[in-house]
């Protein structure tokens, strides 16, 4: 007796075969070849920002549509209707267990920030809820989770590889320093720029191959990590727009999130790198320094 195919498998499995359908009918030259590749790489991207899309557009939708006075609080709706799609994610199959695992831990690392943030006044919650812990909202946390989610979902769904990626020790080792830096630039001087620098020696050399249709493409890991941090930035301009948070300066109306917090969003995604590197290190799966990618060429 055979084991029932699981609905992700089958789910993927027919995307797949619509994909080589489409390529078939519309892909002609080199021309149509990368427009579909470009496309199909936009597709990718999107699915796996799954978690932190949806998170973004509950946050829109409830600055908009929330009922003033409701008996269950706008941040605490948000952390039921977050926990409910993180269970659909992983009993869909949509999230593997590793995955969530990277997220927990992520969770748990950017709610120790906020709460000291918060204390300090880098940022504030400005409405209340029962699911709080001090002055943060329990939904915090999935913000920083969707980051995490994000990360482990691009790697498996763009089958990354590596050449030349760093030992997995040096980057554990940044990835603390950076997590330090965060909490004592309040007392002692702030090392971001040599963070910077650190990053840049520790990954110059490295690049990420990533496959957003048949073939896998090269880029520098940095470029990759900038790439991200702008969109998280401009994910973090939606949040702050509807009001889930807000920096000061944002109290008597909404501006732009300033840039420095590109920079501190930048170091910040390297820590969840880390995490989500950690784990495929488990699996036997990260790269070794100067492991050769394989990659399928056009034929």
């Amino acid at each position: 007796m055979t084991n029932p195919v699981p609905a992700s498998t089958r789910l993927r499995a027919r995307l797949h075969a619509e994909r080589e359908a489409l390529r078939a009918r519309w892909v002609k030259g080199p021309w149509s070849l990368g427009l579909f590749e470009f496309i199909s790489f936009g597709i990718k991207q999107a699915w796996a920002c799954l978690f932190g899309g949806v998170m973004l557009a509950l946050l829109l939708l409830t600055h908009f549509f929330y009922p003033d006075g409701a008996a269950l609080s706008r941040y605490d709706f948000l952390v039921l209707a977050a926990l409910a799609l993180q269970v659909l994610l992983i009993l869909s199959g949509l999230e593997t267990w590793e995955e969530a695992r990277v997220i927990l831990v992520f969770h748990v690392v950017g709610t120790i920030m906020e709460l000291f943030k918060t204390a300090h006044g880098s940022w504030i919650y400005p409405e209340d809820s029962y699911l709080r812990i001090g002055a943060v909202p329990l939904f915090s946390g999935f913000m920083y989770a969707a980051v995490g989610s994000y990360l482990a979902r691009v790697w498996r769904i763009f089958e990354f590889r590596f050449d030349r990626f760093p030992p997995l020790w040096l980057q554990g080792l940044l990835a603390v320093a950076i997590y330090i830096n965060f909490f004592a630039h309040h007392w002692l001087p702030d090392i971001r720029l040599g963070l910077f620098a650190a990053t840049a020696v520790l990954y110059l050399r490295t690049v990420v191959w990533f496959r957003p249709d048949e073939v896998h493409r090269p880029m520098p890991l940095l470029v990759g990590f900038f790439l991200v941090a702008i969109f998280i930035w401009f994910a973090e301009n939606l949040g702050t727009f509807a009001r889930a948070w807000s920096y000061p300066g944002q109290e008597a109306g909404w501006e732009m999130v300033s840039l420095s917090k590109l920079g501190s969003w930048y170091l910040l995604m390297i820590i969840s790198f880390v995490l989500v590197a950690t784990v495929h290190r488990g699996r036997g799966e990260a790269a070794r320094e100067n492991h050769q990618t394989p990659r399928r060429e056009p034929g």
